[in-house]
């Protein structure tokens, strides 16, 4: 993929050390991207750049930023997320539901803040979110009754800051979407999970790829199909 003068376009994924962002990291440099895999951890792959990266650190990402400064991005995609306690209303604890909020909903704004300057300055200016169905108020709950209260709610807000984020960069042609992975075979997904990495991670790509100022503030499912708010 080409950017810029005919450089390799670039893709920024956070929580690219393992699971889908991983997965997403390895498949965009296979295909000829600059991959910058941020996280905590390695990400290892041919044509990636390893950033280390704490969403829940306001510094970190400040620090990103101005090791990124003047390169362009083409796309960022805030990959990384905790689920958080399980348990339901009787186990809800504050402090891990304001640590879920704080990486789920609030790391993605801070981090779409501080790289704002590259992506303005590249090409493409895609902002994918990925989110999950498990936060839409219209289909959230309709086969999926577990009492994760931290998670659902982080990814709600996560679907409006996309959507305020889409009104308020529009403007710059900056495109940002909410995009669902389903329900994956990764630590977080668990043991009885259906869907393998390497499928969501491809279908996620495909729409991101795709995707034009037309599709900002959308939700979308792995599978090309929208997603009620």
């Amino acid at each position: 993929m080409a950017g810029r003068d005919n450089q390799p376009a670039t893709v920024l994924i956070t929580g690219a050390s393992r699971g889908l962002g991983r997965a997403m990291a390895q498949q965009y440099a296979a295909a000829g991207w600059r991959v910058i895999a941020c996280g905590r951890g390695p990400s290892a792959g041919d044509g990636i750049v390893q950033e280390t990266l704490d969403v829940a650190d306001p510094v970190s990402i400040l620090d990103l930023a101005r090791r990124l400064d003047g390169m362009p991005i083409d796309m960022l995609i805030n990959n990384a997320g905790i689920r958080g306690d399980t348990g339901g209303l009787q186990t809800l604890a504050t402090d891990d539901f304001l640590e879920v909020m704080r990486i789920n909903t609030l790391g993605p704004l801070l981090v779409t803040r501080a790289l704002l300057p590259n992506l303005l300055s590249s090409q493409r200016k895609i902002v994918a979110n990925i989110s999950s169905r498990a936060g839409s108020i219209a289909e959230g709950t309709l086969d999926d009754d577990d009492g994760d209260y931290a998670y659902r709610c982080s990814k709600a807000a996560l679907n409006m800051a996309t959507v305020k984020l889409a009104q308020d960069l529009r403007a710059d042609g900056v495109t940002v979407l909410s995009l669902h992975p389903g329900w994956v075979k990764t630590d977080m997904g668990g043991d009885e999970a259906v869907v393998p990495v390497a499928d969501s991670a491809s279908g996620l790509r495909r729409i991101i790829d795709s995707a034009t100022l037309a599709d900002t503030g959308s939700f979308r499912a792995f599978d090309g199909r929208t997603v009620s708010w």
